[in-house]
């Protein structure tokens, strides 16, 4: 990871905290985990234009947790969708970044999404789509691990490998937390890589989710023929602030002006 990357995966951080304890609420936790992820797409992998949000043939990018919204706006403001003097007005009235994208007030927003495993349904469909019209742009959606204890993340699977497609990359944040606890107390996902295989995925597994290096190397890794590709992303929760990181409290939690500090001054470091 160069230099100027790296400053953006923490400039990216800062915005997130500040953003979440400005507003006093947020989801700061699987935010910050999936910081590198993003990072990659939007200044390494996809074909888009920031002056053009619209463009017919850019890549489309699906946030299906929804909640991890700060880490999206953040990445767009950096990326210049916006002036990043809007990230002042998260989840206020009337602003264009509420605590769930809203395609229809954010620039760069391709799907409005909130409610767990209907993103990853909607990139399944907008994948299928670009097939029936012969159009190449690519399609990449990001869901989250509690949030694959929903059927509906499993039939959008389903359905992205009998229409065979290879344009829809799937990025799976594996942090191990959601709001009541580990994944594994919850509702066990048993081993998530075979499932997904055997749903006709071709997955890709990246040890460290949050380093850049492998992030990018995998999603540059060509698609299988008529396979849609699944990256397994090891992450931490909170990834990057130490008293947040692997620890389910800070999922939906924003820190008091204390906790802004003392996170702010370790990601100057």
């Amino acid at each position: 990871m160069d230099a100027s990357i790296r400053s953006t995966c923490t400039q990216v951080r800062r915005d997130i905290i500040n953003m979440t304890a400005d507003a006093g609420c947020g989801h700061p936790g699987g935010s910050l985990s999936i910081v590198e992820a993003l990072v990659a797409l939007y200044f390494d992998v996809m074909n888009i234009d920031p002056k053009n949000p619209k463009a017919e043939n850019r890549d489309r990018f699906v946030l299906s947790k929804g909640h991890a919204a700060p880490a999206l706006y953040a990445v767009l403001g950096e990326r210049g969708y916006f002036d990043t003097a809007e990230f002042k007005q998260f989840r206020q009235l009337d602003s264009i970044l509420q605590g769930h994208p809203d395609m229809k007030r954010c620039p760069g927003v391709d799907a409005s999404t909130g409610s767990l495993g209907q993103g990853i349904s909607i990139a399944t469909g907008m994948a299928l789509g670009a097939k029936a019209q012969g159009k190449d742009f690519q399609v990449y959606t990001m869901i989250g691990d509690g949030e694959s204890q929903e059927g509906l993340v499993w039939e959008a699977c389903m359905a992205a490998a009998h229409y065979k497609l290879d344009n829809l990359t799937i990025l799976f944040d594996h942090n191990g937390l959601q709001i009541d606890g580990s994944n594994d107390e919850v509702m066990s996902l048993g081993d998530v890589s075979a499932k997904f295989a055997a749903f006709g995925l071709d997955v890709v597994e990246v040890a460290n989710g949050n380093d850049y290096d492998q992030v990018l190397a995998a999603l540059k890794q060509p698609h299988k023929p008529g396979m849609p590709k699944l990256i397994h992303l090891h992450t931490t929760k909170g990834k990057g602030v130490s008293f947040m990181e692997n620890d389910a409290g800070w999922h939906g939690k924003a820190p008091n002006a204390e906790q802004r500090e003392k996170a702010l001054k370790e990601l100057e470091v």
